[in-house]
């Protein structure tokens, strides 16, 4: 079985004791992390545009918008089949696409070899073309889902394989930034490493003013909501 190890954690509360350690405050002393808590969750929104009930829907279409292609499914068992789905669709116009990959630790288990797929549960080591992720929640007002970087949620996976398939569970949709970043600070508590909010593929407009996908990351993003 593959070992995850976390190491940005560890690193993250060294520097932060270094830094509490020259402000000579204690690192028992919460008071400061309750009155920052206490300040944002008093804190009015500005002026938001308004959202529709159905979040889901929402989303839906503005992650289309933004160049991802989504597919809707019942159940975390159906993610297989249909991810085979989307590659022989892709292998139609495309020519051949990889049918091996890496996924999160949290997909190991699901009948990969039934869809006939390749996948390991394993962070990417960079020369994977296909990048199955989960995210931490999915925002409606733009179409975008959110990975937290940990141990259990590889980034590389989501940013460096040419395809990167994200498994969205429906009831994970909120509105907008502002209940992400609220999702993030209950569920979580202090802030992970890194927050990488994805719209789409990875796209560039440097070279007269020419939209290219896949400048700096994928080339194709996959939205498998489910729910």
């Amino acid at each position: 079985m593959t070992e995850w190890v976390d190491d940005d954690r560890t690193a993250r509360d060294a520097v932060l004791a270094r830094v509490r350690r020259a402000l000579g405050r204690d690192s028992s002393d919460t008071q400061a992390t309750i009155e920052a808590d206490a300040y944002i969750a008093a804190h009015g929104h500005g002026p938001r545009p308004a959202m529709p009930g159905d979040l889901r829907a929402r989303f839906i279409t503005r992650a289309t918008d933004m160049s991802s292609t989504v597919e809707s499914i019942a159940s975390l068992a159906d993610v297989p089949r249909a991810i085979s789905r989307y590659l022989d669709a892709l292998a139609g116009g495309d020519g051949a696409v990889s049918r091996a990959g890496v996924c999160w630790p949290e997909f190991r288990d699901l009948d990969w070899q039934a869809a006939g797929l390749a996948i390991e549960a394993r962070p990417t080591a960079g020369m994977d073309r296909l990048g199955i992720t989960g995210c931490f929640c999915a925002i409606a007002e733009t179409g975008t889902i959110l990975i937290t970087s940990s141990a259990t949620t590889p980034t590389a996976s989501a940013l460096l394989p040419d395809t990167h398939v994200a498994v969205v569970r429906a009831n994970r949709i909120v509105s907008g930034m502002e209940e992400a970043f609220a999702m993030v600070r209950n569920e979580i508590g202090a802030m992970p490493r890194a927050l990488n909010f994805i719209s789409g593929p990875s796209r560039t407009g440097d070279i007269e003013q020419t939209i290219v996908l896949g400048a700096h990351g994928p080339f194709r993003v996959h939205l498998l909501v489910v729910g």
